[in-house]
């Protein structure tokens, strides 16, 4: 699908982005560029390539999920300019 002039000029109107009409004709042909690109990408059969998150096999590292250091509210609100109950005291931001 061919990109016009008048789609470059919305695309950057939306995009808030100032673009002369020499800089309109670039840029046709660059997006023009890319969406051949693309269109090149569907040709390609991929019926039996798996999805995948990286192109390198990766496991992930997993850790025990066990607790360690427990009942520590009291020195972590020590250090708040001001708590209450194991809690941040915080200024009121909604009326």
């Amino acid at each position: 699908m061919p990109v016009d002039k008048d789609t470059v000029k919305r695309v950057a109107h939306l995009a808030r982005i100032a673009v002369s009409d020499a800089e309109a004709e670039t840029l046709q042909a660059d997006l023009n560029a890319i969406l051949g690109f693309v269109e090149k990408l569907d040709e390609i059969d991929v019926t039996d390539v798996e999805p995948m998150t990286s192109a390198i096999g990766m496991s992930m590292k997993m850790r025990a999920d066990t607790v360690t250091d427990g009942d520590q509210a009291a020195k972590v609100v020590a250090n708040a300019p001001a708590g209450s109950d194991h809690f941040f005291v915080v200024p009121k931001v909604v009326e």
